[in-house]
């Protein structure tokens, strides 16, 4: 089995490295073939050069892509995907939100021909909140989840969209998020949306979750391009065949 795991990056020049160590060491520790690829966004910090900076097992392949200007979390997902080798891709968050092991749940549905893609979701019943959101955060989630589905008609009985730990059959995410144009963080919507259009499968699976405090996300700062952004994906999709 070989997987590949994408770290997306924007100024984590104080934490990537913890990110990059643990991949390789799920990866060496599960006797996977597979490779770490992390993709800095246009920091003007560290990331690139201390994701490069550990060393990892041997057999785990490492890749650091760098561009710039920055360009948004979408943009680094699909950059770091389009160079992806795995048979299965695990798209993980930076800051050890949820342990790399998790995935193997994800994996085992995969290919058990269950799913084609397997979400991790923090809202099932046998997830572990190790630590929560604050209540703010909660609340702006909530508002943007129901706009969200408003906006969009996503599947009914996905109950995480954001959760950034998820699982693909390789195949299946080269090929969406070649599609993909959303750069920022609502290109989950528009792969998902576009998954629903191939009719690929997606399936979610209980993991164990502490928030990162740290979080580039803020939902209150970017409200207006969240709304640009679900206009994007309404006529992007409409012009798609």
């Amino acid at each position: 089995m070989n997987l590949s795991i994408v770290i997306p990056a924007y100024q984590e020049a104080g934490k990537i490295a913890r990110d990059v160590e643990a991949a390789g060491a799920f990866l060496a520790g599960e006797r996977l073939e597979g490779e770490v690829l992390v993709v800095d966004d246009g920091s003007t910090d560290a990331t690139a050069e201390a994701a490069g900076r550990p060393d990892l097992p041997a057999g785990v392949r490492r890749s650091v892509l760098r561009y710039t200007p920055h360009r948004g979390k979408g943009f680094a997902v699909r950059t770091g995907m389009a160079e992806t080798h795995g048979d299965y891709v695990l798209l993980a968050d930076s800051g050890l939100c949820v342990p790399f092991a998790n995935a193997l749940r994800g994996v085992e549905m995969i290919c058990a021909g269950a799913c084609d893609m397997a979400h991790g979701s923090r809202r099932l019943a046998k997830s572990v909140i190790r630590r929560p959101q604050p209540i703010h955060r909660r609340l702006l989630s909530r508002i943007s989840r129901a706009a969200v589905r408003a906006a969009t008609g996503l599947p009914k009985g996905l109950t995480d969209t954001q959760c950034g730990f998820k699982v693909y059959r390789g195949e299946a995410a080269r090929a969406l998020y070649a599609e993909c144009r959303t750069d920022g963080f609502l290109f989950d919507i528009e792969i998902i949306l576009r998954a629903a259009r191939r009719g690929y499968a997606i399936r979610e699976f209980p993991v164990e979750w502490a928030c990162d405090l740290d979080s580039r996300l803020r939902p209150a700062r970017n409200s207006w391009r969240t709304a640009r952004e679900l206009l994007q994906i309404r006529r992007s999709l409409r012009k798609a065949p």
